[in-house]
């Protein structure tokens, strides 16, 4: 018998019928184990812990070494520092104030002390005692110093004149480099320097005379055409002067107390009978001087700061040529654990922070974490509520050393123009004082490093420091206009213009973290197309030149701007002289 259903039975049927559909989806068919897809193991990245590591992700970390003092019987040397934050790699490899056991130099069967001297005058007094002493005794311990890269012309000449008595095996010689102030040494000022640089005309400056900070200050002011006053008992409006300060602390504290001083005026260099008072404007100084004006003052920026003239201010390591080179052995064993330790203060932050622990204990002042925070530079606000960089410095490999002596692929020999061109400087300020300083290649052995980096291919493999430009100059830092000597009409450089371009080469070098911009200019005689091409072909040939030196592609931009940028009126033969120039410009 048939069931007649009716069209709303359907209808509920069909509702029941998806209702517990749905349910046997929900509840059985979601439910039920299904098969994944298989799982793929991406690979394991393990990046060394800290932002500027020069070694790879699977280097080994060495074990730090205890605080027990070795006693290795090894070869015994003092080393005299100035508080410095590129002496990490020398405080990790040491292990303490005094060689530690298990440490790279007790590896090395080296025991050193390593001694706090922020004066260099005493630096120069142990060193010449070490060396009466060794020339009648070869066992005394041997003595050695670290310093300013920029200030050994000054060291060298002083030094070298009081070991002259000695003989010339006992001359002082440089054999490494351990690292280098990123930012730490400075010259700090009012905003509007940074604005305009003329605005530093008639202004003072307090500084450690001819040291390596007041370097700074002189090299940028060279840079921006500026003159500098060297007599520090006079005071001339149309120059930057000086104010002479014990160290670098006492720099900054100059301008913290509000110190002025009475000063002759000069006009048109001669003094006059007429006096006038100064205070400070400005410091050259480094951290922790640079942190006293920021906490305890304020108002004052970076001007200009190693972080930009990235070569300057290597730590070099120096002593004597008969200690050394009765101790060959000891020296390169010295500097494959120095490079050693310079490759784990970059690559591991707990080594960095254990160099910076012992840093406090050797300079006895504030603590780790207060060395490590200036060593990895910091922005802070000052007691004026400005924002201000502090500190950086930079821990050297064995690939920057020899980067920095000329032993790396480029050949560019980066200290010997850092020596020269402030050694020049200091002969052109200071003639009486300073006619002349020693030799590089009688005062720099590279035989020692260039041993090392020949037979410790191994040593090698830490990454370079490696300067990162912009694509395009933004700000200027410097600008100048030479004059280069072309051909006429063409591009060609006339030999005599060669002078020019190797004195632009060495700007380039010690400014190593700015671009270099170079540009073409001519005067609006001619076709306006035609000299737009000459000025362009020229910056071209003056790039080609300083790439011919080795300076990097990714450092130099060259543009030609024709008639477009007159700095003198055309209509004067002197004028159209001026307006043929090429401009060059450090900025970033």
């Amino acid at each position: 018998m048939a069931i007649k259903v009716k069209p709303g039975g359907k209808v509920l049927g069909i509702v029941l019928l998806l209702g517990a559909i749905y349910a046997g989806k929900v509840l059985w068919w979601d439910k039920r184990p299904q098969e994944a897809k298989a799982a793929a193991e991406i690979g394991k990245v393990a990046l060394p812990d800290a932002p500027e590591a020069s070694l790879s992700s699977n280097a080994a970390k060495l074990p730090l070494p205890g605080a027990e003092e070795s006693a290795n019987g090894g070869t015994r040397i003092s080393w005299k520092i100035m508080a410095w934050n590129s002496q990490f790699p020398l405080m990790y490899a040491n292990g303490g104030p005094k060689t530690t056991k298990g440490s790279l130099v007790d590896k090395a069967n080296l025991e050193i002390e390593i001694v706090r001297q922020d004066d260099c005058n005493k630096s120069i007094a142990d060193v010449v005692k070490f060396a009466q002493d060794y020339k009648s005794n070869p066992n005394t311990p041997g003595v050695f110093a670290s310093f300013m890269g920029d200030g050994m012309p000054m060291f060298f000449a002083a030094l070298a004149k009081e070991l002259e008595p000695l003989g010339p095996e006992y001359q002082p010689v440089a054999f490494y480099t351990m690292g280098k102030s990123y930012g730490e040494d400075k010259l700090m000022g009012p905003a509007e320097w940074k604005v305009d640089p003329k605005n530093a005309l008639g202004k003072t400056v307090s500084c450690v005379m001819r040291d390596g900070d007041m370097n700074i200050l002189v090299k940028w002011a060279g840079d921006n055409g500026l003159r500098v006053n060297p007599d520090e008992t006079t005071y001339d409006r149309n120059a930057i002067n000086l104010i002479a300060a014990n160290d670098f602390l006492d720099a900054a504290n100059k301008y913290i107390a509000g110190y002025t001083e009475g000063r002759k005026l000069v006009v048109n260099g001669k003094k006059i009978a007429k006096d006038t008072t100064v205070g400070v404007d400005g410091v050259a100084t480094w951290t922790p001087g640079d942190v006293n004006i920021a906490q305890k003052k304020g108002g004052l920026i970076n001007i200009a700061t190693t972080r930009e003239y990235a070569s300057q201010m290597p730590n070099i390591s120096i002593t004597i040529r008969k200690f050394a080179n009765d101790h060959r052995t000891d020296i390169e064993n010295l500097i494959m654990a120095l490079a050693q330790a310079g490759d784990q203060v970059r690559s591991f932050t707990d080594a960095k922070q254990f160099a910076a622990d012992i840093s406090a204990k050797v300079y006895n002042e504030q603590n780790g974490a207060y060395w490590l925070k200036y060593y990895n530079g910091v922005e802070e606000k000052d007691a004026q509520g400005i924002n201000l960089a502090l500190g950086g410095s930079m821990a050297f490999n064995l690939a920057d050393a020899a980067n920095m002596f000329g032993l790396g692929d480029d050949k560019l020999d980066r200290y010997k123009i850092v020596y020269g061109t402030f050694g020049d400087i200091l002969v052109k300020m200071y003639p009486e004082l300073v006619p002349t300083y020693p030799v590089y290649n009688k005062v720099v052995d590279k035989s020692f490093l260039a041993s090392v980096v020949s037979n410790h291919p191994e040593l090698l493999t830490g990454t370079a420091i490696k300067e990162q430009y912009a694509a395009e100059i933004t700000k200027e830092v410097s600008s100048r206009s030479v004059q280069v000597q072309f051909e006429t009409g063409s591009a060609v450089i006339r030999p005599e213009s060669y002078s020019t371009l190797d004195d632009i080469l060495k700007s380039a070098v010690v400014a190593e973290g700015l671009k270099l911009g170079i540009y073409g200019h001519t005067d609006n005689v001619g076709n306006e197309t035609a000299n737009l091409k000459l000025s362009n072909d020229r910056a071209e040939s003056v790039k080609a030149y300083l790439l011919s030196k080795g300076l990097a592609a990714a450092r130099l931009e060259s543009k030609g701007f024709g008639a477009a940028k007159p700095i003198a009126e055309n209509a004067t033969a002197e004028g159209r002289a001026q307006n043929r120039r090429v401009q060059i410009v450090l900025g970033n």
